[in-house]
């Protein structure tokens, strides 16, 4: 059994900073990889982020290079967003996600909005 919840979103001013994070149920969690996605109201849903499961790996969207890490304590079974220089356009609800073999796991999404 495994659970997914997201913390750490909320409104901050352009430039700013958030730290996002998943925690996650069951000891499991340590031998998969975790991605963090967002989505816009009308728009697909889009991977932001992603990282393997040691933490040796990781991938992310083009807009947010530089900008955004991924990281991952597996003691805490707990995967982290760290935003920072954040832009309006990068307002949207964030979720986490596992991929459990062919199974998804995704948790409830906490909103980021960026504005002044």
């Amino acid at each position: 059994q495994v659970q997914l919840v997201e913390s750490g979103g909320g409104l901050v001013q352009p430039g700013g900073s958030l730290r996002l994070s998943c925690a996650a149920s069951g000891s499991i969690f340590i031998l998969y990889g975790m991605g963090w996605y967002r989505q816009v109201l009308g728009k697909q849903r889009e991977l932001v982020a992603e990282i393997s499961s040691t933490g040796a790996t990781t991938n992310y969207e083009d807009s947010v290079k530089g900008r955004f890490t991924i990281s991952r304590d597996n003691g805490k079974n707990t995967v982290y967003l760290q935003m920072n220089k954040l832009k309006p356009e990068d307002t949207a609800v964030y979720y986490c996600k596992m991929q459990a073999g062919s199974v998804p796991f995704w948790g409830q999404g906490t909103q980021v909005t960026v504005s002044s």
